[in-house]
């Protein structure tokens, strides 16, 4: 899987991508990481990127030709008719998520463009066709951090990346959040790791990791059970919980 991203700072973004499993993941050729430096492609003399908006405003704003033409160079780099995703990191995008990361890991380029300053010139999104993705309710001074945060999620859905089926347990799939887990030592500070852990039954002992992700989803994430793929036994483990004083 290839991700190039368009942005001022390429150094951030493949400091912060080479390290722990992304990097080991570059290093196999499992994924491909091209940080493209937006300044390379303007006109002006001085290397200059950005100006004021029209309008007046606080601010800098980053200009559309750098922008359009470094998006055409990623795209001549690509060489394909179709044109790839292009994910444009705005706090007024379209909140990311588990469900979003696994549609997007099934792309074979993915384009993330990072803005600065007050912003992008409207005009390079429409060019791009971006699609305006978020990572929550925050203002940052740059995308490079929501790029690589989305990196290293979508990097992690790919096959070979992780051990197999280490992405199937863990929170989000299913829409239920992990269960607890425990290691070595058995007792620590007189906590004991549950018994079931112990007893070598894998089928008890999914049946109560199951049990332990639909409790720990009530009481943390409630909203997520309605969309859990659940069997008609755990839905009927959930209706007792749900009907019982404690909720637990």
């Amino acid at each position: 899987m290839n991700f190039y991203v368009m942005t001022l700072f390429p150094e951030m973004i493949l400091n912060g991508v080479s390290e722990s499993i992304t990097g080991r993941a570059m290093k196999k050729g499992l994924i491909n990481v091209e940080a493209v430096n937006i300044r390379d492609y303007t006109t002006e003399k001085h290397g200059k990127t950005d100006d004021y908006p029209f309008g007046g405003g606080a601010g800098m704003l980053m200009q559309v030709q750098p922008i359009d033409d470094c998006f055409k160079a990623v795209c001549d780099r690509i060489g394909k008719e179709n044109r790839p995703v292009v994910l444009y990191m705005s706090p007024q995008g379209e909140t990311f998520t588990q469900k979003m990361a696994e549609e997007l890991s099934h792309e074979e380029d993915l384009v993330f463009l990072c803005g600065h300053y007050e912003g992008i010139d409207e005009r390079a999104l429409e060019i791009t066709n971006a699609r305006e993705v978020s990572l929550g309710d925050f203002v940052l001074t740059g995308g490079e951090y929501p790029a690589m945060v989305m990196i290293d999620c979508i990097s992690r859905l790919v096959p070979g990346v992780l051990k197999e089926g280490s992405a199937d347990v863990e929170s989000f799939h299913d829409n239920l959040l992990e269960y607890p887990q425990y290691s070595r030592p058995e007792v620590y500070k007189g906590i004991k790791v549950p018994e079931i852990l112990l007893s070598g039954h894998h089928a008890n002992v999914e049946k109560w990791r199951r049990e332990q992700s639909i409790i720990r989803t009530l009481k943390k994430r409630p909203d997520l059970l309605k969309d859990a793929a659940l069997s008609a036994k755990e839905r009927k483990f959930l209706e007792s919980l749900l009907t019982s004083e404690d909720n637990v």
